[in-house]
């Protein structure tokens, strides 16, 4: 089910300055940059800032895993125990993604992003 890690995205509560920081660390802008998300392209994957972060039983970063099919991911990780965190949802260019809370505490996301690709090496 899993197909490998996508993106982490971290909590960030000041999104300007957490997109300045960033973009010296990285030494490069943000490829999307909106005000409800930020997104950088580091070795073919992406980190994301997230300005309404953290939320309620978020401790970290939420780390999403690639899918084939988020809706069936999402539904079979409930099956297996998890709570429903955030429902699957369309963010924008057929890219869909949700989480949910392991029994452990931890937030678990999922992403069906079709436009991934890991990066070719030489």
């Amino acid at each position: 089910m899993l197909q490998g890690l996508r993106t982490i995205v971290y909590p960030v509560g000041d999104l300007p300055r957490a997109k300045a920081w960033y973009s010296q660390v990285l030494e490069q802008e943000p490829y999307f940059d909106e005000p409800f998300y930020v997104g950088f392209t580091v070795g073919g994957y992406e980190l994301g800032l997230d300005p309404d972060g953290p939320v309620a039983g978020q401790c970290g970063p939420v780390t999403y895993w690639g899918v084939p099919d988020a809706d069936a991911a999402f539904a079979r990780l409930l099956a297996l125990g998890a709570h429903a965190h955030e429902a699957v949802q369309d963010v924008g260019g057929g890219v869909r993604l949700g989480t949910v809370q392991d029994p452990f505490g931890n937030l678990l996301g999922v992403i069906q992003n079709p436009y991934f690709q890991l990066p070719v090496t030489p």
